[in-house]
């Protein structure tokens, strides 16, 4: 597969997995339950292009400009990333006719950014570990990232019949 045919097949299904997520994350703020504020991923993002990777706290951080919408962009092109990933491990055969599992097993995997580089450059310890209710929010990741993997299957089954 030529890079150009993974970046094309990509594409749809990490936006589509992503959105999936968001709506996830959508449904999970009407039920009261915190979610991860995108302006936070901005600001770490624009501290990191200035050299600085981990925070004490990124809440209190400088703030950066366009902290919010470089959060929402960096969002959607992690999803994409992950979205090659699956589409480089499972391949062409598995793009003609995708299966839940690899997309579920790569939506899983990807669990490990958050809880082991994203939370601690934030401040937020591994797996959590600095936050008040660490089992918790290591499960709220978790539920996500489950279903980012299911976002990549039924976003992959669309491109498949499309």
């Amino acid at each position: 597969m030529t890079f150009t045919a993974m970046i094309s097949a990509a594409l749809p299904i990490g936006i589509g997995a992503t959105v999936v997520m968001d709506v996830w994350g959508l449904l999970l703020r009407r039920l009261g339950i915190a979610t991860l504020n995108f302006a936070m991923l901005g600001r770490w993002a624009g501290h990191l292009c200035s050299g600085r990777v981990r925070h004490q706290a990124i809440a209190k951080a400088e703030p950066v400009r366009h902290e919010l919408a470089l959060g929402w962009g960096m969002h959607y092109a992690i999803g994409l990333l992950f979205a090659m990933l699956l589409v480089v491990v499972a391949g062409e055969e598995w793009l003609m006719a995708p299966t839940l599992w690899p997309a579920l097993a790569v939506g899983v995997g990807t669990v490990v950014a958050p809880l082991c580089f994203m939370q601690p450059a934030m401040g937020a310890g591994f797996f959590a570990s600095k936050t008040p209710t660490p089992a918790r929010n290591c499960l709220k990741s978790l539920a996500t990232h489950v279903v980012f993997g299911v976002g990549l299957f039924l976003s992959a089954g669309l491109v498949a019949a499309g």
